[in-house]
């Protein structure tokens, strides 16, 4: 986004940009077929910070087919580079139907490896805890608890939100909903005057509580194991090394849970 770009989003009221940066090496960028160089994100958050934004963040891959270290190393650096209130780094996943998906499906490039993605989270809570953007969520770094992405945590928290647009889920009081996911469609519902959604599901009280777990076991806080038989199965789940500790009454994962948390999560599913 240009300079103009960014300045009417300030003059409309907005005052936090996240910029997807993934990388800041040209080959990692090719392989994720992403369009921009790699200082462009550097200057479009530099941009961002000029036209007046109070929250400035990066958002960041690793795992990419052909990445380093020194590559994921180089792409921290340069995000730290533009100051960020925040940084969001996640794993590369293959998505079913993708490019890169027939790639590595052909054998033309490898699938992500585990190890690396273990040594590349870890570089990266000590990278951005040393610069002063600690953990609050898994894959998630601020650097003061304001700058941290309040619509993820009304998510992570079981919070009430709407769904706007094409195949945009939704939560209310434990009902989810989702649109239409094709834009005429979901353009012909909203010109009847129709709530344009394709369907719902009420959740009944252990699927509440699953998402409870299934949320909060990835942030700071963690979770409150209220029943004895919740902490259990969670305790059955992660090595003892992985939470802070069994006497605690709330489940925080370490460094090392924090690594298997998708593990867990699709464990307590």
């Amino acid at each position: 986004m240009d300079e103009a770009g960014l300045a009417a989003l300030r003059e409309a009221g907005f005052t936090r940009v996240s910029i997807g940066m993934q990388s800041a090496r040209a080959h990692v960028l090719r392989t994720l077929e992403r369009a921009h160089t790699p200082g462009a994100a550097i200057a479009a958050m530099r941009a961002a910070r000029a036209a007046g934004f109070d929250h400035v963040g990066a958002d960041l891959i690793y795992g990419t087919p052909g990445e380093t270290d020194d590559d994921w190393r180089a792409s921290l650096d340069a995000a730290l580079s533009g100051n960020p209130d925040h940084v969001a780094a996640y794993a590369l996943t293959v998505e079913p139907g993708t490019k890169l998906a027939a790639h590595v499906r052909a054998g033309r490039v490898p699938e992500p490896d585990e190890d690396a993605l273990a040594r590349r989270y870890e570089l990266a809570d000590a990278t951005l805890t040393a610069a002063g953007l600690p953990w609050y969520e898994v894959s998630n770094w601020a650097r003061t608890p304001n700058a941290r992405c309040h619509h993820n945590i009304n998510y992570w928290a079981g919070g009430d939100w709407w769904a706007i647009g094409p195949g945009a889920h939704g939560h209310m009081d434990g009902t989810r909903f989702w649109t239409h996911r094709h834009p005429a469609v979901h353009a012909r519902a909203v010109a009847r005057g129709e709530l344009p959604i394709a369907g719902r599901e009420t959740l009944d009280a252990g699927q509440r509580e699953l998402e409870r777990l299934m949320l909060g076991i990835r942030t700071r806080e963690g979770v409150t194991l209220e029943d004895a038989a919740a902490a259990e199965r969670l305790r059955g789940l992660v090595d003892p090394t992985s939470l802070r500790s069994e006497d605690d009454p709330r489940a925080i994962l370490t460094l090392r849970g924090r690594q298997v948390a998708d593990w867990v999560t699709r464990a307590l599913a």
